[in-house]
């Protein structure tokens, strides 16, 4: 286990419960020297700490305003995105199962009014996971009283972080004045609200199955299906929400679906939403545009795509080809130094039988009714620059083959 030590009450006491039942541990320590010598003094208890307890450390030094300047953002959201960030890579590194973090109950109690003030729904008033990915909150059930107790039991020391006592922060004007005047005003009011969030938890996990089971395929969502359904942008949202979408870019979408506006598209976290005629497709967002695969013109083509390839030496008839998944080209086209399969790209041009001048293959597919999706997974044949075939649908006119033509060469989509 990778265990995130600062030195203060609840990680100290998250290492010792560890040890105590048996599991490996190692320890991940983060200086950010945001509080001068008290940052020093935090770094040597905690080395001090894992030598008396024989547990490996590894000690990161960060430079928060640099990231800061790069990125944006709090400081405390710095914090949290380089120590997370870097606990990932420890664990990886090490060979850890997972990363134990020293969350504890009245952590979820703070997290609870958070969120809600953020004006979030259930997923944010249920709190913290127990086990999140490769994060593991084992004390989340445990009071911020119980880990003192435990210490004291133990005669363990810890440091204090002595911004904690400030409220220049959301999270300490709650801890230090709102929470505790709750609990003058409403005795127990700490049990109930976790007893609430316990409650939600349950509801999002029913929820979330039975989402699942109404819209089984989260990558390709059938519009009218979806539409029919009472609360539609609400049921699409909970059933891709863990990709990144927010409320808002699923209510548009599905505004988008009623309204029959195709083309629509919305990114999150590496994912993009098509909103198409008879579908929402989510796919990950990669550069397709960027890869190239050289063709042998003297072989049968294998992939990216199945391309039989025939050279022929015998009359040719109109009636060998259907212009889509079988073409036909003079045997010129081998004389070509640089022939390729490729994706389409924006701008891209092809000049087709019984048009002066060139076609955007952006309007073909427009006048094909092809989806985003469909558009993005159509390859194209070019040589020496000029694209020939956008397989499966339509053929150049150059390197054309005649009546008279004895010498050609036939492609055939599989």
């Amino acid at each position: 286990m990778l265990v995130a030590l600062s030195g203060g009450a609840d990680s100290v006491a998250l290492l010792h419960v560890l040890l105590e039942a048996g599991i490996e541990c190692r320890a991940a320590h983060c200086n950010f020297h945001l509080r001068g010598e008290e940052s020093m003094r935090d770094e040597r208890f905690v080395r001090a700490l894992c030598e008396r307890l024989n547990v490996p450390l590894t000690i990161k030094d960060f430079d928060v305003a640099a990231w800061q300047q790069e990125h944006g953002g709090s400081v405390e959201m710095a914090c949290r995105e380089l120590r997370y960030a870097w606990f990932e890579q420890e664990r990886e590194r090490q060979g850890c199962n997972l990363i134990a973090v020293a969350h504890h109950a009245n952590d979820q109690v703070e997290t609870f009014f958070l969120n809600l003030l953020r004006g979030t729904g259930i997923k944010g008033l249920a709190g913290m996971q127990q086990l999140s990915g490769h994060i593991w909150r084992p004390l989340l059930n445990a009071s911020r009283q119980d880990i003192l107790d435990y210490l004291d039991t133990k005669g363990q020391d810890y440091v204090t972080d002595s911004t904690n006592a400030e409220n220049d922060y959301r999270r300490n004007r709650l801890r230090n004045r709102v929470l505790p005047a709750l609990e003058i005003e409403f005795p127990q009011a700490h049990e109930r609200i976790l007893s609430t969030m316990s409650n939600l938890r349950d509801d999002l996990d029913l929820i979330t199955s039975l989402v699942n089971n109404i819209l089984p395929d989260e990558r390709h969502i059938d519009i009218a299906a979806l539409c029919s359904l009472p609360e539609a942008s609400t049921l699409l949202y909970h059933r891709i929400r863990h990709l990144g979408f927010n409320r808002g870019q699923c209510e548009q979408a599905v505004a988008a679906a009623h309204q029959g506006h195709s083309g629509r598209q919305f990114h999150a976290n590496g994912f993009a939403m098509h909103v198409n005629r008879q579908s929402i497709d989510i796919e990950p967002i990669t550069d397709k545009s960027s890869i190239e695969v050289p063709v042998d013109l003297h072989n049968d083509i294998m992939s990216p795509v199945h391309v039989a390839i025939s050279h022929v030496n015998a009359p040719f008839s109109p009636l060998m080809c259907d212009g889509k998944r079988k073409v036909a080209f003079c045997s010129s086209l081998m004389d070509c130094e640089r022939v390729v399969l490729r994706h389409w790209r924006q701008g891209d041009r092809i000049k087709p039988f019984g048009l002066n001048g060139s076609k955007l293959v952006s309007d073909l597919f427009n006048d094909l009714k092809l989806d985003h999706s469909a558009k993005r997974n159509t390859w194209v044949l070019e040589a020496d620059g000029d694209i020939l075939w956008v397989l499966g649908h339509r053929a150049s006119a150059l390197y054309p083959v005649t009546s008279e033509s004895q010498d050609y060469i036939l492609l055939s989509l599989i």
